[in-house]
C-alpha cells in the first residue's frame, strides 16, 4: 500500500499521541453547539463564533437571538448580531434539516462513544475529601481515560489544569455518570499543548458553567447545558436537550475547526484564540 508521505506523517502522530484516541464528532463538528430541544440565550452581551443548530425543534426554538433569515424567502438559515457563523433549525429550507439531523446523530454517536470506551486509566480521580468527594479543583490532568461515578464539581475560585505534557495530539476523554458543576470563578487551563479540541467531556447529567467561570473542550451531554452570566467557553456545546446562554462568550474549537473567521479582529488576543 502506498501512502503519501503527509499522511504518513498525520498517522505517526496519531498513533504516538498521548492518552485514548480521540472522540470522533462526525459532521457535528460543524458547529459550535448543537442541540435537539433548542439554544436560549437571555442576555444582550453573548458572543459565539461558529454555527449554532438545533433539531428537530424549529427554528423558533433559538430564542433571544433576533434571527434574521439569510435569503427572505428562502432561507436555509439565520443570521444574528450574536453570532459569527449560522444559526438553523429543522424549519429551515433543505436542505438545512436533512444536514442538522445528521449532525445530532453523529453527536448522539460520539456521546455513546466517549461514555463507552472501556478500561478507564482514572476512575473516581478527586481533588479534595473536604467537598463531599466529588471536587477536581486543584489538579493537573495527565492525559488519559477518566471515570466518575458521581457528580464533579469544580469548587469556587479552583482550577483544573490539563497538561499536554508536550503533545500537541494529547487526548482526554472525561467520563461523569451524574452532574458536572463548573462553579463561579472556577478556571479550566490548558498548558505544555493541550488543546481544547482534544478535551471530551461526556456527561451523563447536565452540565453548569457558573458565573464568571471559564471551561474548555468538547462538552457532550445527555440532558443540558447552562452557560451562566459572563462564563465563557473555547470549545463546542452538545446536549440532547437544550442549552441555555446568559451573556457568555464561546468559541467554537473542533477537530473540523468548524467555526469561521470573523471579518474583522481587532485585537492580537482575539486572533491568537481563534487559530485552532
Amino acid at each position: 500500500m502506498h501512502f503519501h508521505f503527509a499522511t504518513l506523517l498525520m498517522l505517526l502522530s496519531s498513533a504516538s499521541a498521548l492518552g485514548p484516541v480521540a472522540v470522533d464528532l462526525g459532521s457535528s463538528c460543524n458547529y459550535t453547539i448543537l442541540s435537539k430541544s433548542g439554544v436560549t440565550n437571555t442576555a444582550g452581551l453573548t458572543r459565539i463564533v461558529g454555527n449554532v443548530g438545533t433539531s428537530p425543534i424549529a427554528a423558533t426554538a433559538l430564542t433571544g437571538f433576533a434571527l434574521v433569515p439569510t435569503n427572505a424567502g428562502t432561507a436555509t438559515s439565520s443570521t444574528s448580531i450574536y453570532v459569527t457563523g449560522e444559526l438553523t433549525g429543522a424549519s429551515h429550507l433543505a436542505p438545512t434539516p436533512a444536514t442538522l439531523g445528521a449532525a445530532v446523530l453523529d453527536m448522539q454517536a460520539a456521546y455513546t462513544d466517549a461514555m463507552g470506551r472501556p478500561n478507564p486509566d482514572f476512575t473516581n480521580y478527586y481533588g479534595s475529601p473536604n467537598t463531599g468527594g466529588t471536587s477536581i479543583g486543584g489538579l493537573t490532568l495527565a492525559p488519559g481515560l477518566y471515570k466518575w461515578t458521581t457528580v464533579v464539581t469544580v469548587p469556587v475560585g479552583n482550577t483544573v489544569t490539563f497538561d499536554g505534557q508536550g503533545d500537541s495530539n494529547a487526548v482526554w476523554i472525561l467520563q461523569i455518570s451524574g452532574n458536572l458543576a463548573i462553579f463561579t470563578d472556577a478556571q479550566i487551563l490548558l498548558i505544555n499543548g493541550a488543546q481544547a479540541k482534544n478535551i471530551f467531556w461526556a456527561v451523563a447529567g447536565d452540565i453548569a458553567v457558573g458565573v464568571d467561570a471559564h471551561a474548555e473542550g468538547i462538552m457532550l451531554t445527555y440532558t443540558m447545558i447552562a452557560l451562566q452570566t459572563r462564563s465563557s467557553l473555547n470549545g463546542a456545546a452538545y446536549a440532547q436537550t437544550a442549552v441555555t446562554l446568559d451573556d457568555v462568550n464561546v468559541i467554537g474549537k473542533t477537530a473540523c475547526s468548524a467555526a469561521p473567521t470573523p471579518a474583522s479582529r481587532t485585537t492580537a488576543e482575539e486572533e491568537e484564540v481563534l487559530c485552532f
